[in-house]
């Protein structure tokens, strides 16, 4: 595709695409600045978007997927250790490493479930994400990404009982 040909099909998706960025990741500059990538893919791919059926669609998906990237590292990425807010002040230093060793034993009961489980409870409970931006994220429906936070938590506060039941049992 040459440059005349770019002007035609591509130039006059901006409007739209700015609209798409800024409904993601709700800055106006930081959505200025996901078009304009957008338009620099779109160029050093233009020899193969002929192929596309719809070079709109496939320019929509392309700001899309790059806003939701934008909006991944933008999110304040929590610590593991920010699991549990232990001040040194609280509690007894026996009360402190109980804690700790139940949110050893939660990370431990994490790393055992399904891989998209896993995925969604950190991006959740850990990194703070909503469904809405799971679902984007991930490419499932909101509805499947609840049911599997659902079932992933279920899992772990089952196991979490059942092994708190055997140490207590052993003791």
């Amino acid at each position: 595709m040459e440059l005349e040909a770019f002007k035609i099909k591509v130039a006059p998706l901006r409007k739209k695409l700015l609209n798409i960025s800024l409904n993601i990741v709700k800055k106006e500059a930081d959505a200025e600045d996901i078009v304009q990538e957008a338009f620099l893919k779109l160029w050093y791919l233009r020899d193969k978007l002929d192929a596309y059926r719809s070079v709109e669609a496939f320019a929509v998906m392309l700001t899309k997927n790059l806003a939701l990237d934008k909006l991944k590292l933008q999110k304040p990425q929590a610590n593991e250790d920010d699991l549990h807010t232990l001040n040194s002040k609280d509690g007894n230093p026996e009360e402190r490493l109980v804690q700790q060793d139940a949110v050893n034993c939660v990370r431990m009961l994490i790393s055992q479930l399904p891989s998209l489980q896993q995925t969604i409870i950190r991006m959740k409970d850990i990194e703070g994400y909503e469904v809405e931006e799971i679902a984007g994220i991930t490419g499932c429906q909101t509805e499947a990404i609840r049911v599997n936070l659902s079932r992933a938590r279920k899992k772990i506060r089952e196991r979490f009982i059942a092994l708190n039941k055997e140490v207590y049992e052993y003791r």
